[in-house]
């Protein structure tokens, strides 16, 4: 049987909405000032180290994390991180960032309600120099780490017990660098409520 071109077109668009994460709501938009406070940096000078990892709103609406990376004294990474947040969100869900960075690969940490020190969750943050891109990374795909090192943790991260959000360089490659953020959403999972 032929299928006329525009239920063709149609049925395309549709499994295309289907497909692609939905918008849920936005949990950071520096586009809006009432968003910007909170937001610190903290870098290897905790441990001994002389990164220098700022952070400045620029005047396009976005946040600016910039610095530079040193590994002296074993050192080694530079991060700003959220104040606290009330993140509503399903387990099946993940986040859509809007960035522009300089060709480096960032970390998007989650840092949990918990005591552990230096834990957080974290995922792998790729950025095109110059251009600003979309990333959306399911939280199932957010590995537990321990002081920059994977460990064992066989348990799910549970929404609600995400308490701030950040994002890290940790690459070991000395330098500058410099990454902005305009904003960070809660983006549906595909087929999410379709049942």
């Amino acid at each position: 049987m032929n299928v006329p071109f525009f239920l063709t077109t149609l049925l395309v668009l549709c499994s295309a909405q289907v497909v692609a994460p939905s918008e849920r709501s936005a949990l950071v938009d520096f586009r809006k000032k009432e968003q910007i406070p909170g937001w610190n940096a903290v870098n290897d000078g905790v441990m001994g180290g002389r990164s220098v990892g700022k952070l400045k709103f620029t005047d396009n609406a976005a946040m600016r994390f910039y610095g530079t990376l040193s590994l002296e004294n074993n050192g080694g990474f530079a991060s700003v991180r959220s104040g606290q947040l009330n993140i509503e969100m399903q387990p099946e869900d993940g986040f859509r960032v809007r960035l522009k960075g300089d060709g480096r690969t960032y970390i998007f940490n989650l840092y949990p309600k918990t005591r552990r020190m230096a834990f957080s969750y974290r995922a792998a943050l790729p950025t095109v120099a110059g251009e600003w891109t979309e990333l959306v990374v399911p939280l199932k795909n957010f590995t537990p780490t321990s002081f920059g090192r994977r460990v064992q943790d066989n348990r799910p991260l549970a929404p609600d017990q995400i308490s701030r959000i950040g994002f890290m360089l940790s690459d070991k490659k000395p330098g500058s660098f410099a990454l902005e953020i305009e904003w960070v959403r809660v983006a549906q999972a595909p087929n999410a409520g379709s049942q």
